[in-house]
């Protein structure tokens, strides 16, 4: 694959002896592709370094057939990137700010950066706070100017970390909608520990603990080999879960608890449908991850 984005034995090790990423491979083909994993998994690690912002220690990385470590100014040129948290200097707004971006990407045609502005902010539904300083946005406000900010050059490669923290259901569903949107054209990374955004928008992903790649596949290759094999039951809250439990959600008359097994456990189980939440859970704990319950 040359279309795309290739990610080939990428590792990480810090000063202080954590391994961020452990041979790390991936083959992203123009879309939406999800990096599923708790906190501290490594993904943060993983899109800093794709953005040029750390080196690796080893490794390759490839954008339609560029070697990004050799030429880091190829990748820059294409690239769009949400970081977790986005700082703004006191008392500049957000429109001279974009401005600014948009400079720095190389357009530097007045007219057709005041109508991309123009365009991107009205896409985030940021049109009437524009000339607001930044530093007065809420939290919602400010990750919805983040996206207007990565998407300034139409980026080939998109880099979205925990985008929706801060999002409102409607801020989120109106995000969703623009990353479909941009991901007809180009390679959209969503990084996230909220299953549920991955699986209304990838049609593939990954999941990622401990700095590894643990599955990779479409929701429905992943979710179809838990078919007939999860039982859940409603339990006392006092009372002692099972050993082998998946997960623990709450319920209005004490606990479900979900299992994984070959044949009907004895009490009162029924049939779980299976989910993608189901197979993440799974994937971690096949991999020796402690599932927070």
């Amino acid at each position: 694959m040359t279309n795309g984005l290739i990610v080939k034995g990428l590792q990480k090790t810090y000063t202080n002896g954590v391994r961020a990423l452990d041979a790390v491979d991936l083959q992203v083909s123009p879309g939406l592709y999800g990096l599923l994993g708790p906190n501290g998994a490594g993904k943060s690690t993983l899109m800093r370094t794709l953005a040029t912002l750390l080196q690796p220690d080893a490794g390759d990385i490839l954008l339609d057939g560029i070697d990004v470590l050799a030429e880091p100014d190829q990748l820059r040129q294409q690239l769009g990137y949400l970081p977790q948290q986005i700082g703004a200097y006191p008392g500049v707004s957000g429109r001279s700010l974009m401005k600014r971006f948009a400079w720095l990407k190389g357009c530097t045609d007045k007219r057709q950066r005041r109508h991309e502005i123009s365009r991107l902010l009205e896409q985030v539904n940021l049109t009437e706070a524009a000339d607001r300083s930044v530093s007065e946005y809420s939290g919602g406000m400010l990750r919805r100017f983040g996206i207007a900010l990565s998407l300034i050059g139409s980026p080939r490669l998109l880099i979205v970390d925990e985008p929706t923290a801060g999002l409102d259901p409607a801020e989120r569903n109106q995000f969703h909608r623009v990353l479909a949107e941009v991901a007809t054209e180009a390679v959209v990374l969503l990084s996230t520990h909220i299953v549920e955004d991955v699986e209304n928008l990838c049609g593939r992903l990954s999941i990622l603990t401990d700095g590894r790649i643990v599955a990779t596949g479409s929701p429905a290759q992943l979710i179809e080999p838990l078919r007939g094999r999860l039982w859940s039951s409603v339990i006392a809250k006092d009372q002692a879960p099972p050993d082998d439990v998946l997960q623990i959600l709450a319920h209005p008359d004490g606990l479900r608890v979900i299992i994984e097994c070959d044949h009907a456990p004895e009490g009162d189980y029924v049939p779980h449908h299976p989910s993608l939440e189901d197979a993440y859970h799974v994937a971690l704990k096949t991999s020796g991850k402690e599932i927070g319950i």
